[in-house]
């Protein structure tokens, strides 16, 4: 018994020892303390576990917006810079910039062009003046042909082809001549179209292209610079709201 009793004072003196050299300091004067922690004490936080919980709880909203919002496609060579746009605008339409957006361009097969701006009507004119623009010059073409129509022809005179332009875009029910265009429309030149027309000749100016059968003679297209030739000696017209 007496044995027993030293041993087991042998192992509380062993412990004490161990929990002294872990989680306590010894004072000078040989006794046991506790270590002085403040209140609360936690834990660092497993840095591996907070890497890991980080990581799955990143990828679940990515993962969601890919299937929610779909990638754009990629756009070849990038969206236009603004010295590219400004480029294309003075190919199209002529002058610094593009800053005359009305402009008509001329294409290389002698048609319009027809501007971005252009109205309903303009569109519908410019694209039967195309249909006409090197057809070639009979006199009497173009007219003859049933009222209430846009009338076809194999050829077309001056008047001819200004007139079935114009009934494309329903400012006339059957062919006009030279002479009685000379009263077409309103006084005066149009924001989009003018008319020139005298007792032997007729013309239009339209969103700055001139179509006149005279100039198909040179070009073979009816359409050219407006600043071709002289306006002196006609009459100047245009349709009431072009």
């Amino acid at each position: 018994m007496a044995s027993h009793r030293a041993l087991t004072c042998a192992l509380v003196a062993c412990l004490a020892a161990g929990v002294a050299a872990c989680g306590s300091s010894t004072s000078s004067s040989g006794a046991v303390q506790a270590w002085n922690v403040d209140d609360p004490y936690l834990p660092p936080p497993d840095p591996t576990g907070a890497k890991r919980t980080a990581t799955t709880e990143s990828a679940t909203p990515a993962a969601a917006t890919k299937d929610a919002l779909p990638e754009a496609p990629a756009v070849a060579g990038g969206a236009p810079t603004d010295a590219q746009v400004q480029a294309d605008l003075e190919q199209a339409y002529g002058g610094k910039g593009g800053a005359n957006l009305d402009q008509a361009a001329l294409g290389a097969g002698g048609l319009a062009i027809v501007p971005d701006t252009a109205p309903r009507k303009l569109v519908a004119l410019m694209h039967a003046a195309n249909d006409v623009a090197r057809k070639p010059y009979v006199y009497g073409g173009g007219h003859g042909r049933n009222a209430g129509e846009i009338w076809a022809d194999s050829a077309y005179d001056c008047s001819g082809s200004v007139s079935y332009a114009l009934a494309a875009a329903g400012y006339l029910k059957g062919p006009e001549t030279s002479g009685t265009l000379m009263s077409f429309g309103k006084p005066g030149p149009g924001k989009w179209v003018t008319i020139y027309a005298n007792a032997g000749h007729a013309f239009m100016v339209v969103a700055g292209l001139r179509f006149d059968t005279s100039g198909r003679q040179v070009t073979g297209t009816r359409w050219q610079d407006a600043k071709a030739r002289s306006y002196a000696g006609f009459t100047v017209r245009h349709p009431v709201d072009l």
